[in-house]
């Protein structure tokens, strides 16, 4: 089919690359500039490069609200338009232009997480599975009929790094299987149940902030969210940041006030337990067990090597 592309990083890279293997004439990739926000570096390879790396025109757009954007869509006459983690909003006039209209990639199972951060937000949330969606977008951002659905496992130990490395190996097989299905003729998909819808904003430094009045099994949760390269989870020990890349739920339970340095826990390596949770006081709350920290020089270091002492407490602000 004639394709206009609409994507962004790595998402979009994998999905461009899917669309010329599979031998889809590609006639206009639309991408944005490279942005220095902390997400955006992260996966960034360049839809751009490849688009021009096979011949097919690129037009950079942080917003695709001109004139000459839309004079080029017409021009080339897609029959589709594919999108995947484009960043904005695309309008009636662009998404229903073409004759089969618009197929958009989202890394999630829809209805739910939609918007930004998916995997983030999901791991976060304990979610069990994670997936690819391909939908056929309508006036509502990633509410559209679903064309086809594909899920991985959440593992106990699973990072966010790990989950986009399992989802990211489905973008090439759903976008091609999709399309092939819209090529075939058919048209009657799958209505998402906006009971069940979900959307997430995007995210910022400020959602790295760990707060010790949640449950351990929560702040477990969002170490392994942010592990690298993502912006890591972090806290304040006397006054400087201090990063949290890997930890997790003590084997004791232990009581007093949020963010205290209490005990060792363990060893190979050994665990220094953080109280958690607003109800730490009961004392029925397992704590959460530190095991690497990085400090804001960037140095790496064993939470026992850290944690010289116990006592003092980590707090959410300096």
């Amino acid at each position: 089919m004639r394709v206009a592309m609409f994507g962004y990083q790595t998402w979009g890279h994998r999905t461009l690359r899917a669309l010329l293997d599979a031998g889809h004439q590609v006639v206009l990739v639309v991408t944005h500039p490279k942005s220095e926000h902390a997400y955006e570096k992260i996966w960034s390879d360049s839809v751009a490069d490849l688009a021009e790396a096979n011949g097919v025109p690129v037009l950079l757009r942080n917003r695709p609200d001109d004139d000459e954007l839309m004079n080029r869509l017409k021009e080339t006459e897609p029959e589709i338009i594919v999108a995947n983690n484009w960043r904005t909003w695309l309008p009636p006039e662009i998404f229903s232009l073409p004759p089969h209209g618009t197929l958009n990639v989202h890394d999630s199972l829809l209805p739910a997480y939609a918007g930004f951060s998916p995997l983030i937000w999901a791991l976060i949330n304990g979610e069990p599975e994670v997936g690819i969606t391909a939908h056929m977008m309508d006036d509502t951002l990633d509410a559209g009929d679903i064309v086809l659905q594909r899920a991985v496992p959440v593992g106990t130990e699973d990072t966010t790094t790990d989950l986009f490395h399992k989802t990211v190996e489905l973008i090439a097989p759903v976008t091609t299987e999709a399309l092939k299905l819209i090529e075939s003729g058919q048209t009657r998909w799958t209505p998402q149940d906006r009971d069940k819808a979900s959307f997430f904003h995007k995210r910022s430094i400020e959602d790295s902030r760990i707060d010790w009045n949640w449950p351990a099994e929560d702040i477990e949760r969002l170490v392994r969210a942010q592990s690298d390269p993502y912006p890591n989870a972090f806290t304040f020990h006397r006054g400087e940041r201090l990063r949290i890349t890997k930890a997790k739920v003590s084997a004791g339970r232990y009581g007093g006030t949020p963010g205290r340095i209490f005990i060792k826990e363990g060893d190979d390596p050994a665990g220094v337990v953080i109280v958690a949770g607003a109800d730490a006081r009961r004392g029925r709350n397992h704590g959460l067990a530190i095991l690497r920290v990085r400090t804001e020089d960037g140095t790496d270091l064993a939470a026992d090597e850290y944690f010289r002492t116990m006592g003092g407490y980590l707090t959410s602000h300096p």
